[in-house]
């Protein structure tokens, strides 16, 4: 990738970033650089060392046409350490200006990294404020299980998904899970077009030519399930029986085959929420585009309003809204710790799927044990150490994961079950969590001996050669 030096201190594009922020200053600014990267297990390049982001401020302006943004971002953030300069993760585009609590901040380029140097130094424990002017073509990237995020063009706008590194390709930020923020969203598209984000709608303005959409997401979200989806929608808004604030856009080409699962969101909400206990979030919807055919995967649980990629089914709503206590509100604190989200989210597809008169989730269970063609893939790594980022999203995570959770089930008994399934979210309500703080959670409401079924469970090779 190109480095862009704009503003270097008289540096040449040659110099490396090392070197560039010696030279701007030496013998003036005291404080270390901020580590690119957070050293997550799995993707160790992702998210900076240095801060953590309270709150992100997005002001987007798409040509849908032109496939062209025109975007500024403001990040307050506070200091964890003395700082002469920080870093941001930012994929393409290109950055115009830089400014940390008003004053210009020199800049460089080097990969999806942003580097940042402050007129002066930040010290620990200090807010801030750091304004990035950028523009151009967001960017499409493949993940490396070979599947599609980030900014994905479609016919009538874009289809804005960032599940694990999508985000940093349309807005800079901290972009690992383990940084959470709130945020605020002000899109502007053209006239007959709809944006939608996270949170609620607080405004809409309208022009001869434009629409701006005005969105608050007050809760802390991570990153990657933030969206910013562009289309010729039908929305409808209304509320569940209790009050919540629902939002649904849905693309034509696909409203008829939506509406099925879509007309029972509401009771798979009052009905989750019988589970996992209180919503985490203020409001709730969906949104379901006709995506590309390239786009193989189904929905991401994109934080208060999961997006689909085309029709979803029951099991898919009832999946990806049990995301919201499991992976929104209570996220992973590293990639390797992915099972936390989907082990819960298969487990209540599981549960629904028992309700609605199938199988219960041991005949599930016991079909997937004794199921041999599928030995090969459900047992090739355990979901508690996926070992390669390509496993993140693979079936032991999904399938082995919500296997734990029956064997867990049989091991504490449904009492104990089931207040873990209430109590877990909300010990850990709009924070990071992982595996050890899951073990110990549950041995702390059992007098059993978790510590077999976690090792074969959740990090032993193969299929496990026992059960409860």
């Amino acid at each position: 990738m190109n480095r862009r030096p704009l503003r270097s201190c008289g540096a040449t594009a040659a110099l490396s970033v090392a070197l560039l922020l010696s030279s701007c200053t030496s013998g003036t600014v005291k404080g270390a650089a901020g580590k690119g990267g957070v050293g997550d297990p799995l993707f160790p390049a992702l998210g900076n060392g240095g801060y953590q982001v309270t709150h992100y401020g997005l002001d987007l302006d798409y040509d849908v046409r032109k496939k062209h943004l025109d975007a500024s971002a403001a990040i307050t953030a506070k200091a964890t350490q003395d700082l002469r300069s920080f870093q941001l993760d930012l994929q393409g585009l290109k950055v115009s200006a830089v400014r940390v609590d008003g004053e210009d901040a020199a800049f460089t380029r080097k990969g999806h990294k942003l580097t940042v140097q402050p007129a002066s130094a930040l010290r620990k424990g200090a807010q801030f404020r750091t304004t990035v002017e950028y523009s151009g073509t967001p960017l499409e990237i493949t993940d490396p299980d070979g599947s599609h995020e980030g900014w994905v063009k479609t016919p009538d706008g874009a289809f804005v998904a960032g599940e694990p590194a999508g985000a940093m390709t349309w807005f800079p930020g901290n972009n690992h899970p383990g940084d959470k923020a709130a945020y605020d969203f002000r899109i502007t598209v053209p006239k007959s077009y709809t944006a939608v984000a996270n949170g609620e709608l607080r405004a809409t303005k309208n022009d001869k030519k434009h629409s701006t959409f005005e969105w608050h997401n007050a809760e802390p979200m991570a990153s990657y399930l933030a969206t910013a989806t562009i289309g010729r929608f039908q929305v409808q808004t209304s509320r569940t029986p209790d009050g919540l604030p629902l939002y649904v856009a849905v693309d034509p080409a696909v409203a008829g085959a939506s509406k099925e699962a879509l007309d029972q969101l509401p009771e798979i909400m009052k009905w989750e929420r019988g589970l996992f206990g209180a919503y985490p979030f203020s409001s709730a919807g969906a949104i379901v585009d006709n995506t590309p055919e390239r786009i193989d995967w189904i929905a991401l649980e994109t934080q208060t309003k999961p997006v689909y990629a085309g029709a979803p089914d029951a099991a898919t709503v009832v999946h990806e809204m049990a995301h919201q206590w499991f992976g929104d509100s209570v996220t992973p604190a590293t990639w390797e710790d992915a099972w936390l989200n989907e082990s819960f989210a298969t487990y209540a597809e599981w549960l629904w799927e028992e309700r609605e008169g199938g199988r219960t989730p041991q005949e599930q269970f016991d079909e997937m044990y004794d199921e041999e063609e599928a030995d090969a893939k459900r047992w090739d790594f355990p979901p508690g150490d996926p070992g390669k980022p390509q496993n993140v999203t693979d079936d032991p995570v999904y399938e082995r994961g919500a296997m734990l959770l029956q064997q867990l089930r049989l091991a504490v008994g449904d009492k104990t079950f089931f207040s873990i399934l209430k109590e877990w979210p909300a010990e850990h309500r709009h924070a990071n969590a992982d595996a050890e703080d899951f073990i110990a959670f549950c041995e702390e409401r059992t007098d059993e001996d978790l510590t077999d079924l976690f090792d074969d469970w959740l990090y032993g090779e193969g299929r496990p050669d026992w059960e409860y």
